[in-house]
């Protein structure tokens, strides 16, 4: 587990936010044999809430996956989880998030990304991020955003969102709020972020 500490004076938001993305397997070097990757389905939603629970030694993660999967920001091929052995074991979940400027769009925030500690430092967390990514390639969005560890989402394309004109919503080193540019990103993404209400309190 990586830990990080960002003053932040918005509630808790940025502490909230960069623990939602920091149970990753950290530096990997190699990959999980077995190994499936697919989205959710409700049959999952229970183990998925263990994965959290144990990743991050509280609820609070997984009282957020509850909210953002009931509300409008949910996105279920964006919703994904590794299973070795048909044993749900890993999560990640991709959901919308605003930026707003000179024009309001939603984008994608990453959070969480959760690992079950025995299975963490094996690719599991590394493997879910890329899926993630081909994904919503696919699906033609345009950009990502996470707060987090900048040598292990630097590995994906993650930059510093100010490279991009993207503003974070709170104070946190600048090098941690980063943006991944998909196929369909465009220069008019710019402004400051915006969460939705489900992460306060996380």
């Amino acid at each position: 587990m990586i830990n990080l500490r960002f003053n932040a004076k918005d509630d808790g938001v940025a502490e909230s936010i960069t623990a939602l993305t920091l149970q990753i397997d950290s530096f990997v070097v190699s990959l999980m044999p077995d190994m499936n990757i697919r989205c959710e389905q409700p049959s999952d939603y229970s183990a998925i809430a263990q994965v959290n629970i144990q990743a991050f030694q509280q609820e609070n993660e997984a009282r957020l996956i509850d909210k953002i999967r009931n509300s409008e920001r949910y996105i279920p091929e964006l919703s994904l989880v590794a299973e070795v052995d048909e044993v749900v074991v890993g999560y990640i979940l991709f959901s919308y998030i605003d930026l707003v400027g000179n024009q309001h769009f939603q984008v994608l925030g990453l959070a969480p990304l959760a690992v079950l500690p025995k299975f963490q430092r094996q690719g599991i967390g590394s493997a879910l991020v890329e899926a993630g990514l081909a994904k919503a390639e696919e699906m033609g969005c345009a950009i990502a955003i996470v707060l987090g560890y900048p040598e292990f989402y630097g590995r994906f394309g993650f930059e510093p969102s100010i490279h991009y004109g993207i503003e974070s919503p709170f104070p946190v080193p600048k090098n941690a709020f980063m943006v991944k540019p998909l196929k369909d990103y465009h220069r008019k993404y710019r402004g400051k972020v915006v969460y939705p209400l489900a992460f306060r309190g996380v």
